[in-house]
C-alpha cells in the first residue's frame, strides 16, 4: 500500500477488516483522500469487489475526533476500539460504521496508520485556517440562496 502527498493533498492505501465474526475477516482496500481545495472533508474510496468502488465523504474533524472518541452519525460514525495483539498491551485501533441503503458496514482500521493520516491533513491545512483557502468564497457564492 502506499501513500501520496503533495502541497494540496494527500493520499493513503490501508487494508481495513471488516468485522463480520471472529473467524472470518477479508481484507478491504481503502483510499483515504484529503484536498486542500476541499478543506473540510476526507474521501474514502473502499474496494470491497463492487463495481464502482463505495464511496465516502465526510467531515474530516468526524475522522479526527473518532480516533480519540465516538464521533458521527447517522451515515458514518468512528471511534477509537481497543484490539489485543498477541498478549501485548491493546492499541486502540479505529472502528468505521458505515450505513446505507444497500447496507451497512463495520470495519477495523490498523490503529498507528490511520492515525498518523489526519495528522498529515492538519499540516496541508491547519484547523481553523480552511476558511482561508484560495476560492473558497467563490465557491461558496455559487451556491443557490
Amino acid at each position: 500500500m502506499g501513500q501520496h502527498e503533495h502541497l494540496t493533498g494527500i493520499e493513503r492505501e490501508l487494508t481495513l477488516r471488516p468485522v463480520l465474526s471472529p473467524e472470518r475477516s477479508v481484507p478491504v482496500a481503502t483510499l483515504f483522500a484529503y484536498r486542500g481545495e476541499d478543506p473540510y472533508a476526507v474521501h474514502l474510496t473502499f474496494h470491497i469487489g463492487s463495481v464502482p468502488p463505495i464511496r465516502r465523504t465526510f467531515a474530516r474533524d468526524l475522522l479526527v475526533d473518532g480516533i480519540f472518541r465516538p464521533s458521527g452519525h447517522g451515515d458514518v460514525r468512528v471511534w477509537p476500539a481497543r484490539a489485543e495483539a498477541g498478549g501485548r498491551p491493546a492499541s486502540r485501533s479505529p472502528m468505521f460504521a458505515l450505513t446505507s441503503p444497500d447496507g451497512d458496514a463495520l470495519l477495523r482500521a490498523p490503529a498507528d496508520p490511520v492515525a498518523a493520516w489526519p495528522e498529515r491533513t492538519l499540516r496541508i491545512v491547519p484547523p481553523g485556517s480552511e476558511g482561508d483557502r484560495p476560492g473558497l468564497d467563490d465557491d461558496l457564492s455559487q451556491l443557490p440562496a
